[in-house]
C-alpha cells in the first residue's frame, strides 16, 4: 500500500490582524499533524491575495513543507510571507503579455 497523505481543510478564524487557516494532515498509519497557517488581513485588503485562494495557498505550503522533510517533523505553525503570496500569484495568475489579445482560430467558427 502506498504511503498516502491526506490534507484536510478544517476552517479558519478571523482575527483582528490576520486570518488563521487550520488543516489536519494524515499520513501513514498513525501520523496526524495539525497545521495552523496565518495570512495578514492587510494582504487581503491590498489585493495581494483573494479570500477564496487562501486555503489553496496554505495547502501548497503544507505540501512543500512535507516534501522537504528528511525525517524531521514539519513546522506546523507558520505565517505565509509576502514572497510566498507573490510566488503563488505568479504561478496561478501570470500576467498576459501586453498587446496580445486572444484571437480564436477560424476553425472555432
Amino acid at each position: 500500500m502506498r504511503n498516502e497523505v491526506l490534507i484536510q481543510y478544517v476552517g479558519f478564524k478571523a482575527r483582528p490582524k490576520l486570518r488563521e487557516y487550520m488543516f489536519q494532515v494524515r499520513g501513514g498509519a498513525d501520523s496526524l499533524f495539525e497545521f495552523r497557517l496565518t495570512i495578514t488581513n492587510e494582504a487581503f485588503l491590498s489585493n495581494r491575495v483573494r479570500y477564496q485562494d487562501a486555503p489553496d495557498i496554505c495547502s501548497h505550503w503544507i505540501q512543500r513543507e512535507l516534501g522537504a522533510q528528511d525525517g524531521i517533523p514539519p513546522r506546523t505553525k507558520c505565517a505565509i510571507t509576502d514572497a510566498e503570496l507573490e510566488e503563488y500569484r505568479m504561478a496561478h495568475f501570470p500576467k498576459a503579455k501586453r498587446g496580445m489579445m486572444y484571437k480564436p482560430s477560424r476553425e472555432a467558427f
